[in-house]
């Protein structure tokens, strides 16, 4: 049996499952500061025979292994998170492995080993909502290098009608302080599923997603791109996307047909758990 974390901006999903992905128990816990949510968490997992946990988890994070600071949440805005031993706290409660990554690299995995990418050496995830993210497999393993990818992070071109000033604390008007879902309420009033019916939140939100999938495509070609998260939901945004990415293209890549290669998670809202059900797995046999 393996554990499962999945750390999000507003909420944690805490699995018990097996090594073929399946999930047996699971619970939500609203994320506050970690002096609440932790001992919900740990809770949990206690009087359960688990051989190891993986966490997939809302960042920047150290994932450094020669590293101190090792398994820590970096900078994050979210407050009382910044500078949390995330592995450590796990591993002096458990004693047992904990496999520790981004949630959209774990979201990514679970997608590669069981969902849309199933059978692919490679494939992308973005998630699409509080914030932006995404994770990569490239080759069969995560992507991964001096950091892990930062790709919500990216700049974009400025629609010309667009006058909102963007919302990332870090950035203004990067791709996620454009286009999250806290970017949507604030340049429209209201959250975006409220606003399913009008065109012309989608069309921005299209052109803004369309130009980074267009820089993902063309320096990583994967094989399969995955969009999840809450804005994603809205299904009437694919065709926007689609359309201004050809646009954006030019016919200077051939492009697969967009609607099999760009397209929702095959396992829904269980990506991120799955995969990290899978980070479980990888730490659990790193030690046999």
């Amino acid at each position: 049996m393996l554990g499962a974390v999945e750390a999000g901006g507003t909420k944690f999903l805490c699995a018990i499952g097996d090594d073929t992905g399946k999930i047996i128990e699971r619970i939500q816990i609203q994320t506050t500061v970690p002096e609440e949510t932790m001992p919900k968490v740990i809770e949990f997992f206690k009087g359960n025979q688990i051989k190891a946990i993986g966490v997939g988890s809302f960042g920047p994070l150290n994932l450094d292994k020669e590293s101190p600071r090792y398994g820590y949440i970096t900078s994050t805005p979210k407050p009382g998170w910044r500078n949390y031993p995330f592995v450590r706290t796990l591993e002096n409660e458990f004693g047992i492995p904990i496999g520790f990554n981004t949630d959209v690299n774990a979201a990514a995995l679970g997608e590669a080993t069981y969902g849309a990418a199933k059978g692919l050496d490679s494939c992308l995830y973005i998630t699409i909502g509080t914030g932006i993210g995404a994770g990569a497999v490239v080759q069969g393993k995560l992507l991964q290098g001096l950091s892990h990818p930062e790709m919500g992070h990216i700049l974009v071109r400025r629609h010309l009608e667009d006058t909102y000033r963007g919302n990332c604390p870090y950035h203004g008007d990067c791709l996620e302080g454009l286009a999250s879902g806290p970017a949507i309420e604030a340049r429209w009033g209201s959250k975006g599923v409220n606003l399913a019916d009008r065109l012309e939140v989608w069309e921005l939100q299209g052109y803004y997603i369309a130009q980074a999938l267009m820089q993902y495509m063309l320096i990583l070609s994967p094989k399969k791109i995955i969009l999840g998260g809450g804005i994603m939901h809205q299904k009437q945004l694919f065709p926007s996307i689609y359309k201004h990415l050809k646009e954006f293209i030019a016919d200077y890549v051939i492009l697969p047909e967009l609607s099999d290669y760009i397209v929702s998670p095959g396992l829904g809202d269980d990506a991120g758990i799955t995969g990290s059900l899978m980070l479980a797995q990888q730490a659990l046999q790193e030690t046999i």
